[in-house]
């Protein structure tokens, strides 16, 4: 976990899908993304990055403030989930959160959503002056140059502008249906398709 909050490789310009849900179809056969639902945060022509915000891992945010050395008292953190952001470098920490991208790294991925890989969020989460609203995962999606593009056009995902409410309001097994319900899709209504994400 010392690398934790390592450097990612983001990208100021704003393509087509960032901002936006990546949705699983019913017939992805990856485990990895199986009814996932993944905050797309960056997309150029290297590949992709993104971050799933519907599977809990075994860890929470005292877990991982222990495992880093940041001192937390607060009781209650040792009740809030840690996520498996996607299975690239899961070593790696990034916490998504509500309001304004003021800490040392971050970065607006959404509408009210911004991503921080620095320690500074950590350290205000501990202390309690950290954001009203955030999901910390570990791990991230990854995809090559052109790879996402294929899996969409192999029909392995939906995809939909992102919604804050969505990642950090619902509770994470409702977070799949209610994305694809936000494009006006009845979740009945959807034919497996294949992908291997």
């Amino acid at each position: 976990m010392r690398s934790l909050f390592a450097t990612c490789w983001y990208n100021k310009c704003v393509s087509y899908l960032e901002q936006q849900f990546l949705i699983a179809m019913p017939g992805m056969e990856d485990p990895n993304f199986t009814r996932g639902v993944t905050l797309l945060c960056q997309h150029n022509d290297d590949g992709a990055l993104g971050i799933t915000i519907n599977r809990p891992s075994e860890f929470t945010m005292a877990d991982v403030l222990g495992q880093i050395g940041i001192a937390c008292n607060a009781e209650d953190l040792a009740h809030v989930p840690v996520f498996e952001g996607g299975p690239v470098h899961p070593e790696r920490g990034f916490v998504l959160h509500d309001g304004e991208p003021k800490w040392e790294s971050s970065m607006r991925v959404g509408d009210n959503i911004a991503i921080t890989t620095s320690r500074d969020i950590l350290e205000a989460i501990a202390d309690g002056t950290g954001p009203e609203k955030y999901l910390m995962a570990l791990g991230y999606a990854g995809w090559g140059a052109g790879q996402l593009e294929d899996e969409m056009r192999d029909n392995a995902w939906l995809n939909v502008m992102a919604r804050a409410d969505i990642v950090f309001d619902l509770p994470p097994e409702q977070r799949w249906e209610q994305a694809v319900a936000s494009l006006g899709i009845n979740v009945g209504s959807l034919q497996p398709a294949g992908g291997h994400a």
